[in-house]
């Protein structure tokens, strides 16, 4: 592999710019659902403790929705620089969906996010609230567009040719392709234990230092409860993608578990170091006929193995190592929601242990998102689109020079970003809502 290649840096420069833009859609998506609760209990009770916590976390939304913004833009502008062939093989579905998705964004999420933040004093409560509302509702339909392309990507449907070109023959089976349901549900729960996470992190973060703020216990309980919720909910449609890909893309399946050959009653291997270049598994740790049980339901079910798909197969290592660290971290989240779920409830003042675990935690949802997204993507390749556009045929003519470069701005600007953005949040969390002001500033503000 050249590290100079053009090809391989434009895949490094897109990866680099869609990890750091997903960290940002993964959190609000899920966070703003937790806006609206935290807006309609202060309509329901009129407690200026839900509105001081309404407001810390608006704060976190809002500089989380910026950053995907300004991250976002500047991943789409790399479709006509570095990948050109994208468009021009797939543009009249890719170019539709793109376009839902902004108009949704900016017509939906944008106006009524002006109205969420600066509208309390301005507009009647049942408006602020129904602004929350609709806003949560734009975030997720915007997340609905890009992921029915991404899956079209993985599960193409409903295209065909007209004077050579692709077309798009049957818009509802494009969008609600094979693998949608499953990769829209599967990246909202995602998106919502990443917030819970971070919610409960942040007000553990908060209470060791305070451990007398109400809010921040308040928040924590609700965080720990929402992902002892979701967590099982993922586990199970994780299952049911899983036997998706299986059926859609074995070739994933065979790299995800570093399966060979084709063979019955195939081991599901614990751990290993994938030897691409031997075709084997080093130092494997395996359950003998667990991966034919799990994914076909019969300990001697078949799985066809890598070597059925040379030479259109992924690389196995990353997509081994990423979907371990996604699982691992998916039941170790269940876990500590589970236990923290339980040793809150009634209203039970949290241990310091508890609240360095989750403190701990905080950001495991961005970990395990980015974990998923790898599998996902690395496991699609070499299709950018299956079976239809290669990666390869899709690059531009951009040197690598030009690319290297490139790369390095993005490196050292994302890099000061991010420093940015945790300074900012992490010193929000350590000032925490503070006590309720149900004062003259707030007039009207009550439902």
């Amino acid at each position: 592999m050249d590290a100079s290649d053009p090809l391989i840096l434009a895949r490094a420069q897109f990866a680099l710019n869609i990890s750091f833009h997903i960290l940002f859609p993964s959190l609000t998506i899920g966070l703003v659902w937790f806006l609206v609760y935290f807006r309609a209990r202060y309509a329901r009770t009129g407690d200026p403790g839900w509105l001081d916590t309404y407001r810390l976390w608006t704060k976190v939304f809002a500089l989380s929705f910026v950053m995907g913004v300004v991250t976002g833009i500047v991943m789409s502008f790399q479709f006509g620089t570095n990948w050109p062939g994208f468009m021009l093989k797939v543009g009249n579905i890719a170019g539709p969906l793109l376009a839902y998705e902004v108009l949704v964004a900016f017509f939906l999420e944008a106006t009524f996010l002006g109205v969420m933040l600066y509208g309390m004093n301005r507009v009647p409560a049942w408006l602020h609230l129904a602004a929350t509302v609709l806003v949560a509702v734009g975030t997720t339909m915007s997340a609905f567009w890009i992921l029915a392309l991404s899956s079209w990507m993985q599960t193409p449907a409903g295209h065909g040719y007209a004077n050579g070109h692709l077309i798009a023959g049957d818009w509802f089976a494009v969008i609600f392709n094979p693998s949608f349901p499953y990769r829209f549900t599967h990246m909202m729960l995602a998106a919502g234990l990443t917030a819970a996470f971070v919610v409960a992190g942040l007000s553990a973060w908060r209470l060791l230092t305070a451990p007398a703020d109400a809010g921040a216990r308040r928040t924590l309980r609700t965080g720990a409860l929402v992902a002892a919720v979701i967590a099982p909910l993922q586990v199970f449609v994780g299952d049911l993608h899983g036997l998706n890909t299986l059926e859609h893309q074995p070739a994933k399946i065979a790299a995800i578990e570093a399966l060979w050959t084709t063979q019955r009653g195939a081991p599901l291997v614990l751990f290993a170091i994938p030897n691409e270049a031997q075709r084997r598994n080093d130092y494997a740790i395996e359950i003998p006929k667990g991966a034919a049980l799990i994914l076909t339901h019969d300990a001697e079910g078949e799985l066809k193995g890598l070597d059925a798909f040379e030479p259109d197969r992924p690389p196995v290592a990353p997509v081994f190592w990423a979907f371990r660290i996604m699982v691992g971290l998916g039941v170790s989240m269940l876990v500590l929601a589970w236990l923290g779920a339980w040793l809150l409830r009634g209203g039970r003042a949290p241990a310091r242990w508890l609240l360095w675990s989750f403190a701990g935690f905080t950001f495991s949802g961005w970990i395990a998102t980015l974990a998923g997204w790898m599998v996902t993507e690395i496991g699609r390749q070499p299709w950018l689109v299956r079976g239809i556009l290669r990666t390869a045929d899709a690059v531009g003519s951009i040197s690598g020079a030009q690319l290297g470069a490139s790369i390095t701005g993005y490196v050292v600007t994302y890099g000061v970003m991010f420093v940015a953005y945790m300074v900012v949040l992490t010193h929000l969390a350590a000032k925490g809502s503070g006590p309720g002001h149900p004062s003259t500033a707030l007039k009207g503000a009550r439902a």
